[in-house]
């Protein structure tokens, strides 16, 4: 729109818009830091113009002036701040400035009549809720309740007093005998990592900024080295800066490849010089909430350091293709990625897949059972976060990771292998705030871990997007907080020491939460894999599904 005043098929009122400003103009002084700070540059400074309109009742004699002889109109002229009303420079509610506003003179309000607004909103491509979809309270997992309470003396039982580590295992879990079969015919056994059984999913260094991506790193070097709590952290495709592939904190990385093979030159290159292996390697080949696309690293956020990490020009846009371009079948995915992974680390470290939560999941893992160097699953369900996504494959497209889980483990209890390969879940877990609970629930039905994304987002950065179209701008580049921002300006914002320290409360805090659920199941050595039995849902069908008890 070229003027606030011109009215053409595609003008936009403040009625569309998503967000309105509220400004009173007798408590604002001008100072300009809300324009500074808007990250969307939604508000100005603009020059109103109000006519007066006076009768010559109204008028009273000034000097030797008649009444009659004044004019009856005048202009009053003031300095304000202005709206805009483009899809483009739309107000995000991100209240940034509010925050900044020394007076209380400015303040975003939702607006609740903006139905048109998703023509304007699908023409620009821009997403209107956060990543993720069925972005509602409704959770399967939060109507998912632990029903098996042990009523015997148990010093499990009180999870306070007495002491227990919750530990799960990365790797391929063989029988003893087995072991000791391939160790003499082979001199290899599978390698296998005891972690925590939370992970912090993978979100790439390009993705977040770079103080997000160091404070997140920060906070898991010292849940491990201060806490002794063996967190592990996936880089997410794009690789991750020279300087940490070798340091010694590398043994607490998972290092992802996907389809992109964004930043795999620099990691391949410094193997040499790894003074640790990495915890394990992930391929990733699909993504829960985008199940069929590749990723998508839009050209704002591609700055000389993501460029250089990535081996790519600056400033282009940067997809991945939907599949690795190099793998025709399940089979042969297997055998060149997998096998080539292994053998670039001498067979020292895990290699696993990551998939989308998917009916053909179980044709992935039947290949996995049958190869030797597979070492766990890695599902991601359809409710997970993504900045970048198209609204059909969102809204369309997917399986919830619940019930994918609950296949794929009792298909491995079937073959007699629920013990052999691991499977991590994830994709909404902690969607409203319930994460032990979610990833309890899951490890019940069979998961051995959990990976979480946007939860750590939420809750270690401040980050302040919500489910009702609240600023949501994560692949623009402009995040208002800094977490997802390449821009200087935005993530200097953001203070490294406090993103560690966040994140390491939420563990802290997760792991008092998930040992007073399990506690009770008398489960103080190990994790409940698969302990069914312990689950209730007062949904009949639901319970079927699952294969879990159905209670009302």
């Amino acid at each position: 729109m070229s003027s606030n005043r011109t009215i053409n098929p595609s003008s936009l009122s403040l009625s569309d818009l998503p967000w309105q400003i509220n400004w009173d103009k007798d408590r604002c002084t001008l100072c300009g830091q809300c324009t500074a700070v808007c990250p969307m540059q939604a508000i100005e400074l603009a020059v109103f113009r109000k006519r007066n309109i006076a009768t010559s009742m109204d008028l009273k004699p000034v000097g030797n002036i008649n009444p009659s002889e004044r004019p009856l109109s005048a202009f009053e002229t003031w300095y304000g701040i202005r709206q805009k009303k483009t899809v483009e420079e739309k107000c995000i509610g991100c209240a940034m400035c509010s925050m900044v506003c020394p007076n209380d003179a400015i303040k975003p309000v939702p607006n609740q009549g903006i139905d048109r607004y998703r023509f304007h909103v699908n023409q620009h491509g821009e997403p209107r809720t956060r990543g993720g979809r069925r972005n509602t309270t409704d959770s399967l997992l939060d109507r998912i309740k632990f029903i098996r309470i042990s009523m015997l003396t148990d010093p499990a039982l009180d999870a306070g007093r007495h002491e227990f580590e919750l530990r799960t295992l990365l790797g391929r879990i063989l029988p003893p005998k087995e072991n000791m079969l391939r160790l003499r015919n082979n001199g290899w056994i599978p390698p296998v990592r005891e972690i925590y059984p939370l992970i912090i999913g993978g979100m790439s260094f390009g993705a977040l900024s770079p103080t997000m991506w160091e404070g997140l790193q920060m906070g898991v070097a010292y849940l491990n080295e201060e806490l002794n709590m063996p967190v592990r952290i996936s880089t997410g495709e794009g690789g991750c800066p020279p300087r940490l592939l070798r340091s010694r904190f590398l043994k607490y990385v998972i290092l992802q490849i996907a389809s992109g093979y964004f930043g795999w030159d620099e990691i391949i290159h410094a193997i040499p010089h790894m003074k640790e292996d990495p915890c394990a390697i992930e391929i990733k080949y699909g993504q829960g909430a985008k199940p069929g696309d590749g990723g998508l690293l839009m050209w704002h956020k591609v700055n000389k350091l993501i460029a250089a990490i990535r081996g790519v020009p600056q400033g282009v846009s940067l997809p991945s293709p939907p599949t690795h371009q190099t793998q025709y079948s399940i089979e042969e995915s297997v055998a060149k990625m997998i096998m080539s992974m292994s053998m670039a680390w001498g067979f020292r470290v895990p290699v696993y897949p990551k998939i989308s939560a998917s009916s053909t999941s179980l044709a992935v893992l039947n290949n996995l059972t049958r190869n030797d160097y597979a070492s766990a699953i890695a599902i991601d369900g359809e409710d997970g976060g993504t900045g970048a996504a198209y609204t059909v494959s969102m809204d369309h497209m997917g399986h919830p990771i619940a019930s994918c889980i609950r296949d794929n483990y009792l298909n491995l209890v079937a073959i007699g292998k629920q013990n052999e390969i691991p499977i991590f879940a994830g994709g909404g877990i902690g969607k409203n705030g319930n994460i032990a609970a979610n990833a309890a629930a899951l490890i019940m039905l069979g998961a051995s871990g959990v990976q979480i994304g946007k939860y750590v987002m939420q809750a270690a950065a401040g980050c302040i997007g919500t489910e009702k179209d609240r600023c949501n701008v994560c692949n623009l580049g402009i995040c208002p907080k800094g977490i997802t921002s390449q821009d200087p300006r935005l993530y200097r914002r953001l203070d490294t020491e406090d993103v560690a320290q966040r994140i390491v409360d939420l563990f802290v805090s997760f792991d008092i939460e998930l040992k007073k659920i399990i506690a009770p199941l008398g489960r103080s050595t190990s994790l409940p894999i698969g302990m069914s039995d312990a689950l209730g849902i007062d949904d009949y069908q639901v319970a079927q599904r699952l294969n879990i008890k159905y209670v009302v």
